[in-house]
């Protein structure tokens, strides 16, 4: 996005990461175009603070994407998870997303231009079984069927300038995937399927940025690995 010349607003739950990556994007891209602010979305208070502090340096937020998400580094059967661990996704990857959404579009119906919402899809969000992360996968197969009540939602009470996307990175080669490279199997979808972050922003910032360039009010999916792309992949590999 800042390298589209886009204004830009980060945040964590981490006071040091989000000045350790600030820092590293100002040098690239300015001061005038990035900020960041401490949030952690499991709490309401803390969401409604990002919004004021988007409001207050960008003035307006025509896109939002909801990339928070947590499996608490645990892979292992649901049997054997702590509460703790199942606390840290569900709480992160459904009570953070619900509160981010519902913030995000009571800021956006309020303002003129309206907005776009993108809630990021995971493992198990197409239905398929998570063996070791079970928790996980659950809270993304919730992602898809929010989205589409949020969209039923803002169309029965007619709200025409907010729109709620889904987003499918794929596999994203982060801390979050590779920690869970511990099998044969793991280790082989991920050498053949994974991709790096700037691999995989390549291609969404674009298919991102011209929903509100062209003005589209019409909800999407935007998936960067397909289920065609997978397959081609696979079978490629065990073909050679």
């Amino acid at each position: 996005f800042l390298k589209a010349g886009d204004n830009v607003v980060i945040c964590s739950r981490s006071a040091e990461r989000v000045e350790s990556v600030r820092n590293d994007l100002k040098k690239e891209f300015g001061e005038q175009h990035v900020w960041g602010t401490v949030c952690d979305v499991r709490e309401g208070k803390d969401v409604k603070a990002l919004v004021d502090f988007a409001r207050d340096k960008l003035e307006y937020i025509d896109i939002w994407i909801n990339n928070a998400g947590s499996n608490a580094y645990s892979y292992k059967p649901l049997v054997e998870t702590s509460d703790e661990a199942l606390i840290e996704v569900i709480t992160t990857n459904t009570l953070g997303l619900m509160l981010c959404c519902r913030e995000a579009i009571n800021m956006m119906w309020n303002q003129p231009r309206g907005g776009h919402i993108f809630n990021i899809d995971g493992a198990g969000s197409d239905g398929r079984p998570t063996p070791r992360f079970a928790a996980y996968g659950a809270t993304k197969r919730s992602v898809v069927h929010l989205t589409k009540s949020l969209q039923a939602e803002l169309q029965m009470n007619e709200v025409n300038n907010v729109v709620v996307h889904n987003l499918s990175p794929g596999m994203v080669t982060t801390d979050l995937l590779m920690s869970g490279a511990t099998t044969k199997q793991a280790k082989f979808f991920i050498n053949i399927l994974a991709e790096t972050p700037d691999v995989v922003a390549d291609y969404l910032v674009p298919n991102i940025r011209e929903i509100p360039t062209n003005q589209s009010m019409k909800p999407t999916y935007i998936r960067f690995l397909t289920g065609l792309k997978a397959y081609s992949r696979i079978f490629s590999v065990r073909t050679l």
